[in-house]
């Protein structure tokens, strides 16, 4: 089951020759908690986030979860479905980010590459980190995803 999110923030987005950064983000959850990382770097720094960062050359969006969710938290996870995929621009920067859930299978969080910050949040933790909408969205499809499969 896949989503398609657009937050519109800019008319670069319809711009065709803006090319957006393709990025992927993983909704690690360890039973009810889902992993976030206060971003510790621009854009949104300072704010709650899920795991992910850029696709690099050559690198499939699976394989780039993985590597982005270990090299940000030190946690191992096994990828379900893509949730997700949002266009966004932040900051001047525009970003096609490709969501996936994921179950945790080890490793403690600890934060690192330009995490601020890592930790499993509860459900009801959750209601009161600050984030962007479209991210408490996505780690809701993706609780229902993973419930339904």
């Amino acid at each position: 089951m896949e989503a398609v999110m657009t937050e519109k923030k800019s008319t670069q987005i319809n711009s065709p020759e803006v090319k957006p950064t393709d990025c992927v983000g993983v909704i690690c959850f360890r039973g009810e908690d889902v992993l976030l990382i206060e971003r510790g770097t621009a854009p949104r720094k300072g704010e709650w986030s899920i795991p992910g960062g850029r696709i690099e050359a050559g690198e499939s969006e699976r394989d780039a979860a993985l590597r982005e969710l270990f090299e940000e938290t030190g946690v191992m996870a096994a990828l379900e479905s893509k949730v997700a995929t949002i266009d966004a621009n932040f900051e001047g920067f525009h970003y096609r980010l490709h969501d996936y859930a994921a179950r945790w299978i080890s490793g403690e969080p600890q934060f690192g590459d330009d995490a601020a910050d890592a930790r499993f949040v509860s459900p009801a933790e959750l209601e009161h980190v600050e984030m962007w909408a479209k991210t408490r969205e996505v780690i809701e499809t993706a609780r229902r995803s993973l419930k339904e499969g």
